[in-house]
C-alpha cells in the first residue's frame, strides 16, 4: 500500500504551489493533537529528507516521513468543495475513531 491522491487534490495543490512559486510538493504528516490523540498537518515542501517516502500523482509530490507513514499507509488525500466550505479530505483506512469535531483521530 501506499499513499495516493485524487486529481481534485493534485489539481489544487498544484495551482497552490504554482501561486507560491516554489516548492517540489506536500508534507502529510500526523501529530499527536486533539481529543482523539492524531492530527493530520499539511506543509509545503521544498526541500527532501534522505528518509522521506515520496509519491507523485499528476505532477505533484506527497511527501511521508517514515514515523507518520505507520499511520497514514494506505491514505487516499482528496479535495472536497461542499457548498460554501471547501478543505481537504483524508480517506485513511487506518482509523479506528475520530473526535466529534473532525479535527483529530485515532489509530
Amino acid at each position: 500500500m501506499s499513499i495516493s491522491m485524487t486529481s481534485a487534490a493534485a489539481n489544487h495543490v498544484a495551482k497552490y504551489l504554482e501561486k507560491r512559486g516554489k516548492g517540489i510538493g506536500i508534507r502529510l504528516g500526523v501529530k499527536t493533537s486533539g481529543c482523539s490523540g492524531m492530527a493530520y498537518v499539511l506543509e509545503y515542501v521544498d526541500e527532501l529528507n534522505s528518509e522521506d517516502s515520496v509519491y507523485e500523482f499528476e505532477g505533484v509530490k506527497v511527501v511521508v516521513d517514515p514515523k507518520s507513514l505507520v499511520y497514514l499507509e494506505g491514505t487516499e488525500l482528496d479535495f472536497v468543495k461542499e457548498g460554501l466550505n471547501e478543505g481537504f479530505q483524508f480517506n485513511n483506512p487506518n482509523v479506528a475513531s475520530e473526535c466529534g469535531c473532525g479535527e483529530s483521530f485515532h489509530v
